[in-house]
């Protein structure tokens, strides 16, 4: 259990945060009724997801889990 990080990366914050932003700017303009900065509030959204997998690709993410080995017999 102490050994995993469960995403608390920063590409995994700043993609969250990111969306997070984007679903607000999205749930104001439906109430706004403006389907324009609905779109555009989900395009945020979307926006978070690239830059999260770019900030992964650059070695910012999570560093991938190391093979089990187990005991022969």
């Amino acid at each position: 259990m102490a050994g995993s990080s469960h995403g608390h990366t920063p590409a995994a914050w700043t993609g969250v945060t990111i969306s997070f932003i984007g679903f607000c700017i999205s749930g104001a303009y439906m109430v706004l009724d403006s389907p324009i900065g609905f779109w555009l509030g989900l395009g945020v959204v979307l926006l978070g997801g690239v830059v999260g997998v770019a900030m992964r690709a650059a070695g910012m993410g999570r560093e991938a889990d190391k093979p089990l080995r187990v005991a022969s017999e």
